[in-house]
């Protein structure tokens, strides 16, 4: 049985892949037993490299071979910039984290790792790699936020944030990106594979790292 290009990248990434949606981080984000420190942790790391993925999201936009995939990566610019952004302000209010925290607390190595990767796919212009880091950050969420069981955890910072990755709208998103890569990486393909392999490693680092530097409220 004939497989996609996509598909074809993420068996190639195994087992890295696995490795991080079934890694310690997600099996407590979805009972809600993860330390609050170590979500709190997690939380200021991902939200500190926002506006290089919007950078990367910006890219896409302008490279993007029709007016439909242009108008769907601008629908979701609106959604991390609206309902995303929220969810995080509102979390760091529920964990204790301050502003200054949120300023102060020194980047991870894979934040720094997910800084770079962002703006160097979106330096390339090429739709391809632009898809190809895109596609891991989205789809592996999907992924582990898709096997969460029911009922969800009773704190809204646990729920919510699973919530946010497992909805129809944001599993079509999902299979909008599956599609353009699908369509532009085979005229692109070792770059885009190199960028979908460095993404999916960073995204198993991320998880690894929040446990290794856990928000202790020591940078107020």
């Amino acid at each position: 049985m004939s497989t996609s290009f996509t598909d074809d990248l993420r068996e190639a990434s195994e087992p890295t892949w696995t490795r991080a949606v079934q890694h310690r981080f997600v099996a407590e984000l979805h009972d809600g037993s993860i330390p609050d420190e170590a979500m709190a942790g997690y939380l200021i790391q991902d939200h500190r490299f926002l506006d290089s993925f919007l950078v990367l999201l910006g890219a896409g936009i302008a490279e993007a071979p029709t007016f439909e995939a242009r108008l769907r990566l601008s629908q979701f610019v609106g959604e991390v910039a609206g309902d995303e952004n929220t969810y995080f302000l509102r979390a760091f209010e529920s964990l204790g984290v301050s502003e200054h925290d949120r300023a102060t607390v020194p980047d991870t190595l894979a934040t720094t790792g997910f800084t770079t990767i962002f703006r160097e796919a979106a330096e390339t212009r090429d739709y391809a790699a632009i898809l190809a880091v895109l596609v891991v950050t989205e789809w592996l969420y999907h992924d582990w936020a898709a096997a969460a069981p029911d009922p969800r955890p009773s704190s809204f910072v646990h729920s919510e944030w699973i919530d946010l990755h497992d909805n129809p709208d944001f599993a079509g998103f999902v299979n909008f990106l599956h599609a353009e890569l699908d369509a532009a990486g085979p005229g692109s393909p070792e770059r885009a594979r190199e960028f979908f392999e460095r993404t999916v490693a960073l995204e198993l680092d991320f998880f690894e790292q929040s446990y290794l530097h856990p928000f202790t409220g020591e940078a107020r």
